[in-house]
């Protein structure tokens, strides 16, 4: 399949991009270590597959076309990520050290903060709808798709590893400075909350 050749680095380029999941990747890897952050991220994953899914049988233009769905979805994600980042703001004793345990996330809130952030942001879905459309082999629609969908997804982990050793060198060679790294996570989630908030829905208003 040549076309696979165009496919791997452009999905490779969506996937290494900088953006909350790949954040909280990192977050977490600082704060308890790659594999506790590969595991949470599995949360990610297991929201993407239904979603490459759902734009295979075409949901994704339905999305694109509802503005109600769409600013739901949008506001909900939004607000989660507003709110996560506040948290981490606030999780900043001037006395406690970065490793104390009250701080670090448990993986069932990791798992859940993870889900959460991949299923509010509607873009991703028309990332799917959008993208993928431009490498599926017609003349074998769905085993084209398949295959899109789990490259899609082994690069997804493979950025997973990269921003969760990221972060865990962050954690090895800054450990007395990491409470600045934690508020620049914070400040990140607030940021993408806020562009998130404010994004306008594909195919309406300007180009």
């Amino acid at each position: 399949m040549p076309d696979l050749l165009v496919f791997l680095p452009a999905c490779f380029a969506l996937n290494i991009a900088f953006g909350p999941n790949n954040l909280l990747a990192m977050t977490h890897g600082a704060q308890r270590g790659v594999p506790f952050a590969f595991t949470a991220s599995l949360a990610r994953l297991g929201i993407f597959v239904p979603m490459i899914t759902a734009s295979a049988l075409g949901l994704g233009i339905l999305l694109s076309a509802s503005a109600l769905v769409f600013n739901a979805v949008k506001i909900v994600g939004a607000a989660y990520l507003v709110w996560l980042g506040i948290k981490l703001l606030r999780s900043v004793p001037g006395e406690a050290d970065w490793d104390a345990e009250a701080m670090k996330p448990t993986l069932h809130r990791a798992f859940r903060g993870e889900a959460l952030v991949a299923i509010s942001n509607p873009k991703a879905i028309l990332i799917f709808a959008a993208f993928f459309p431009q490498f599926v082999d017609t003349s074998n629609y769905w085993m084209s798709y398949a295959l899109l969908g789990a490259v899609f997804i082994a690069l997804e982990a493979i950025a997973i590893l990269i921003y969760a050793t990221a972060g865990r060198f962050a954690a090895a060679f800054a450990s007395t400075k990491l409470h600045w790294f934690q508020r620049a996570s914070g400040g990140g989630m607030i940021a993408f909350g806020l562009l998130l908030l404010f994004s306008r829905q594909p195919g309406r208003g300007a180009a």
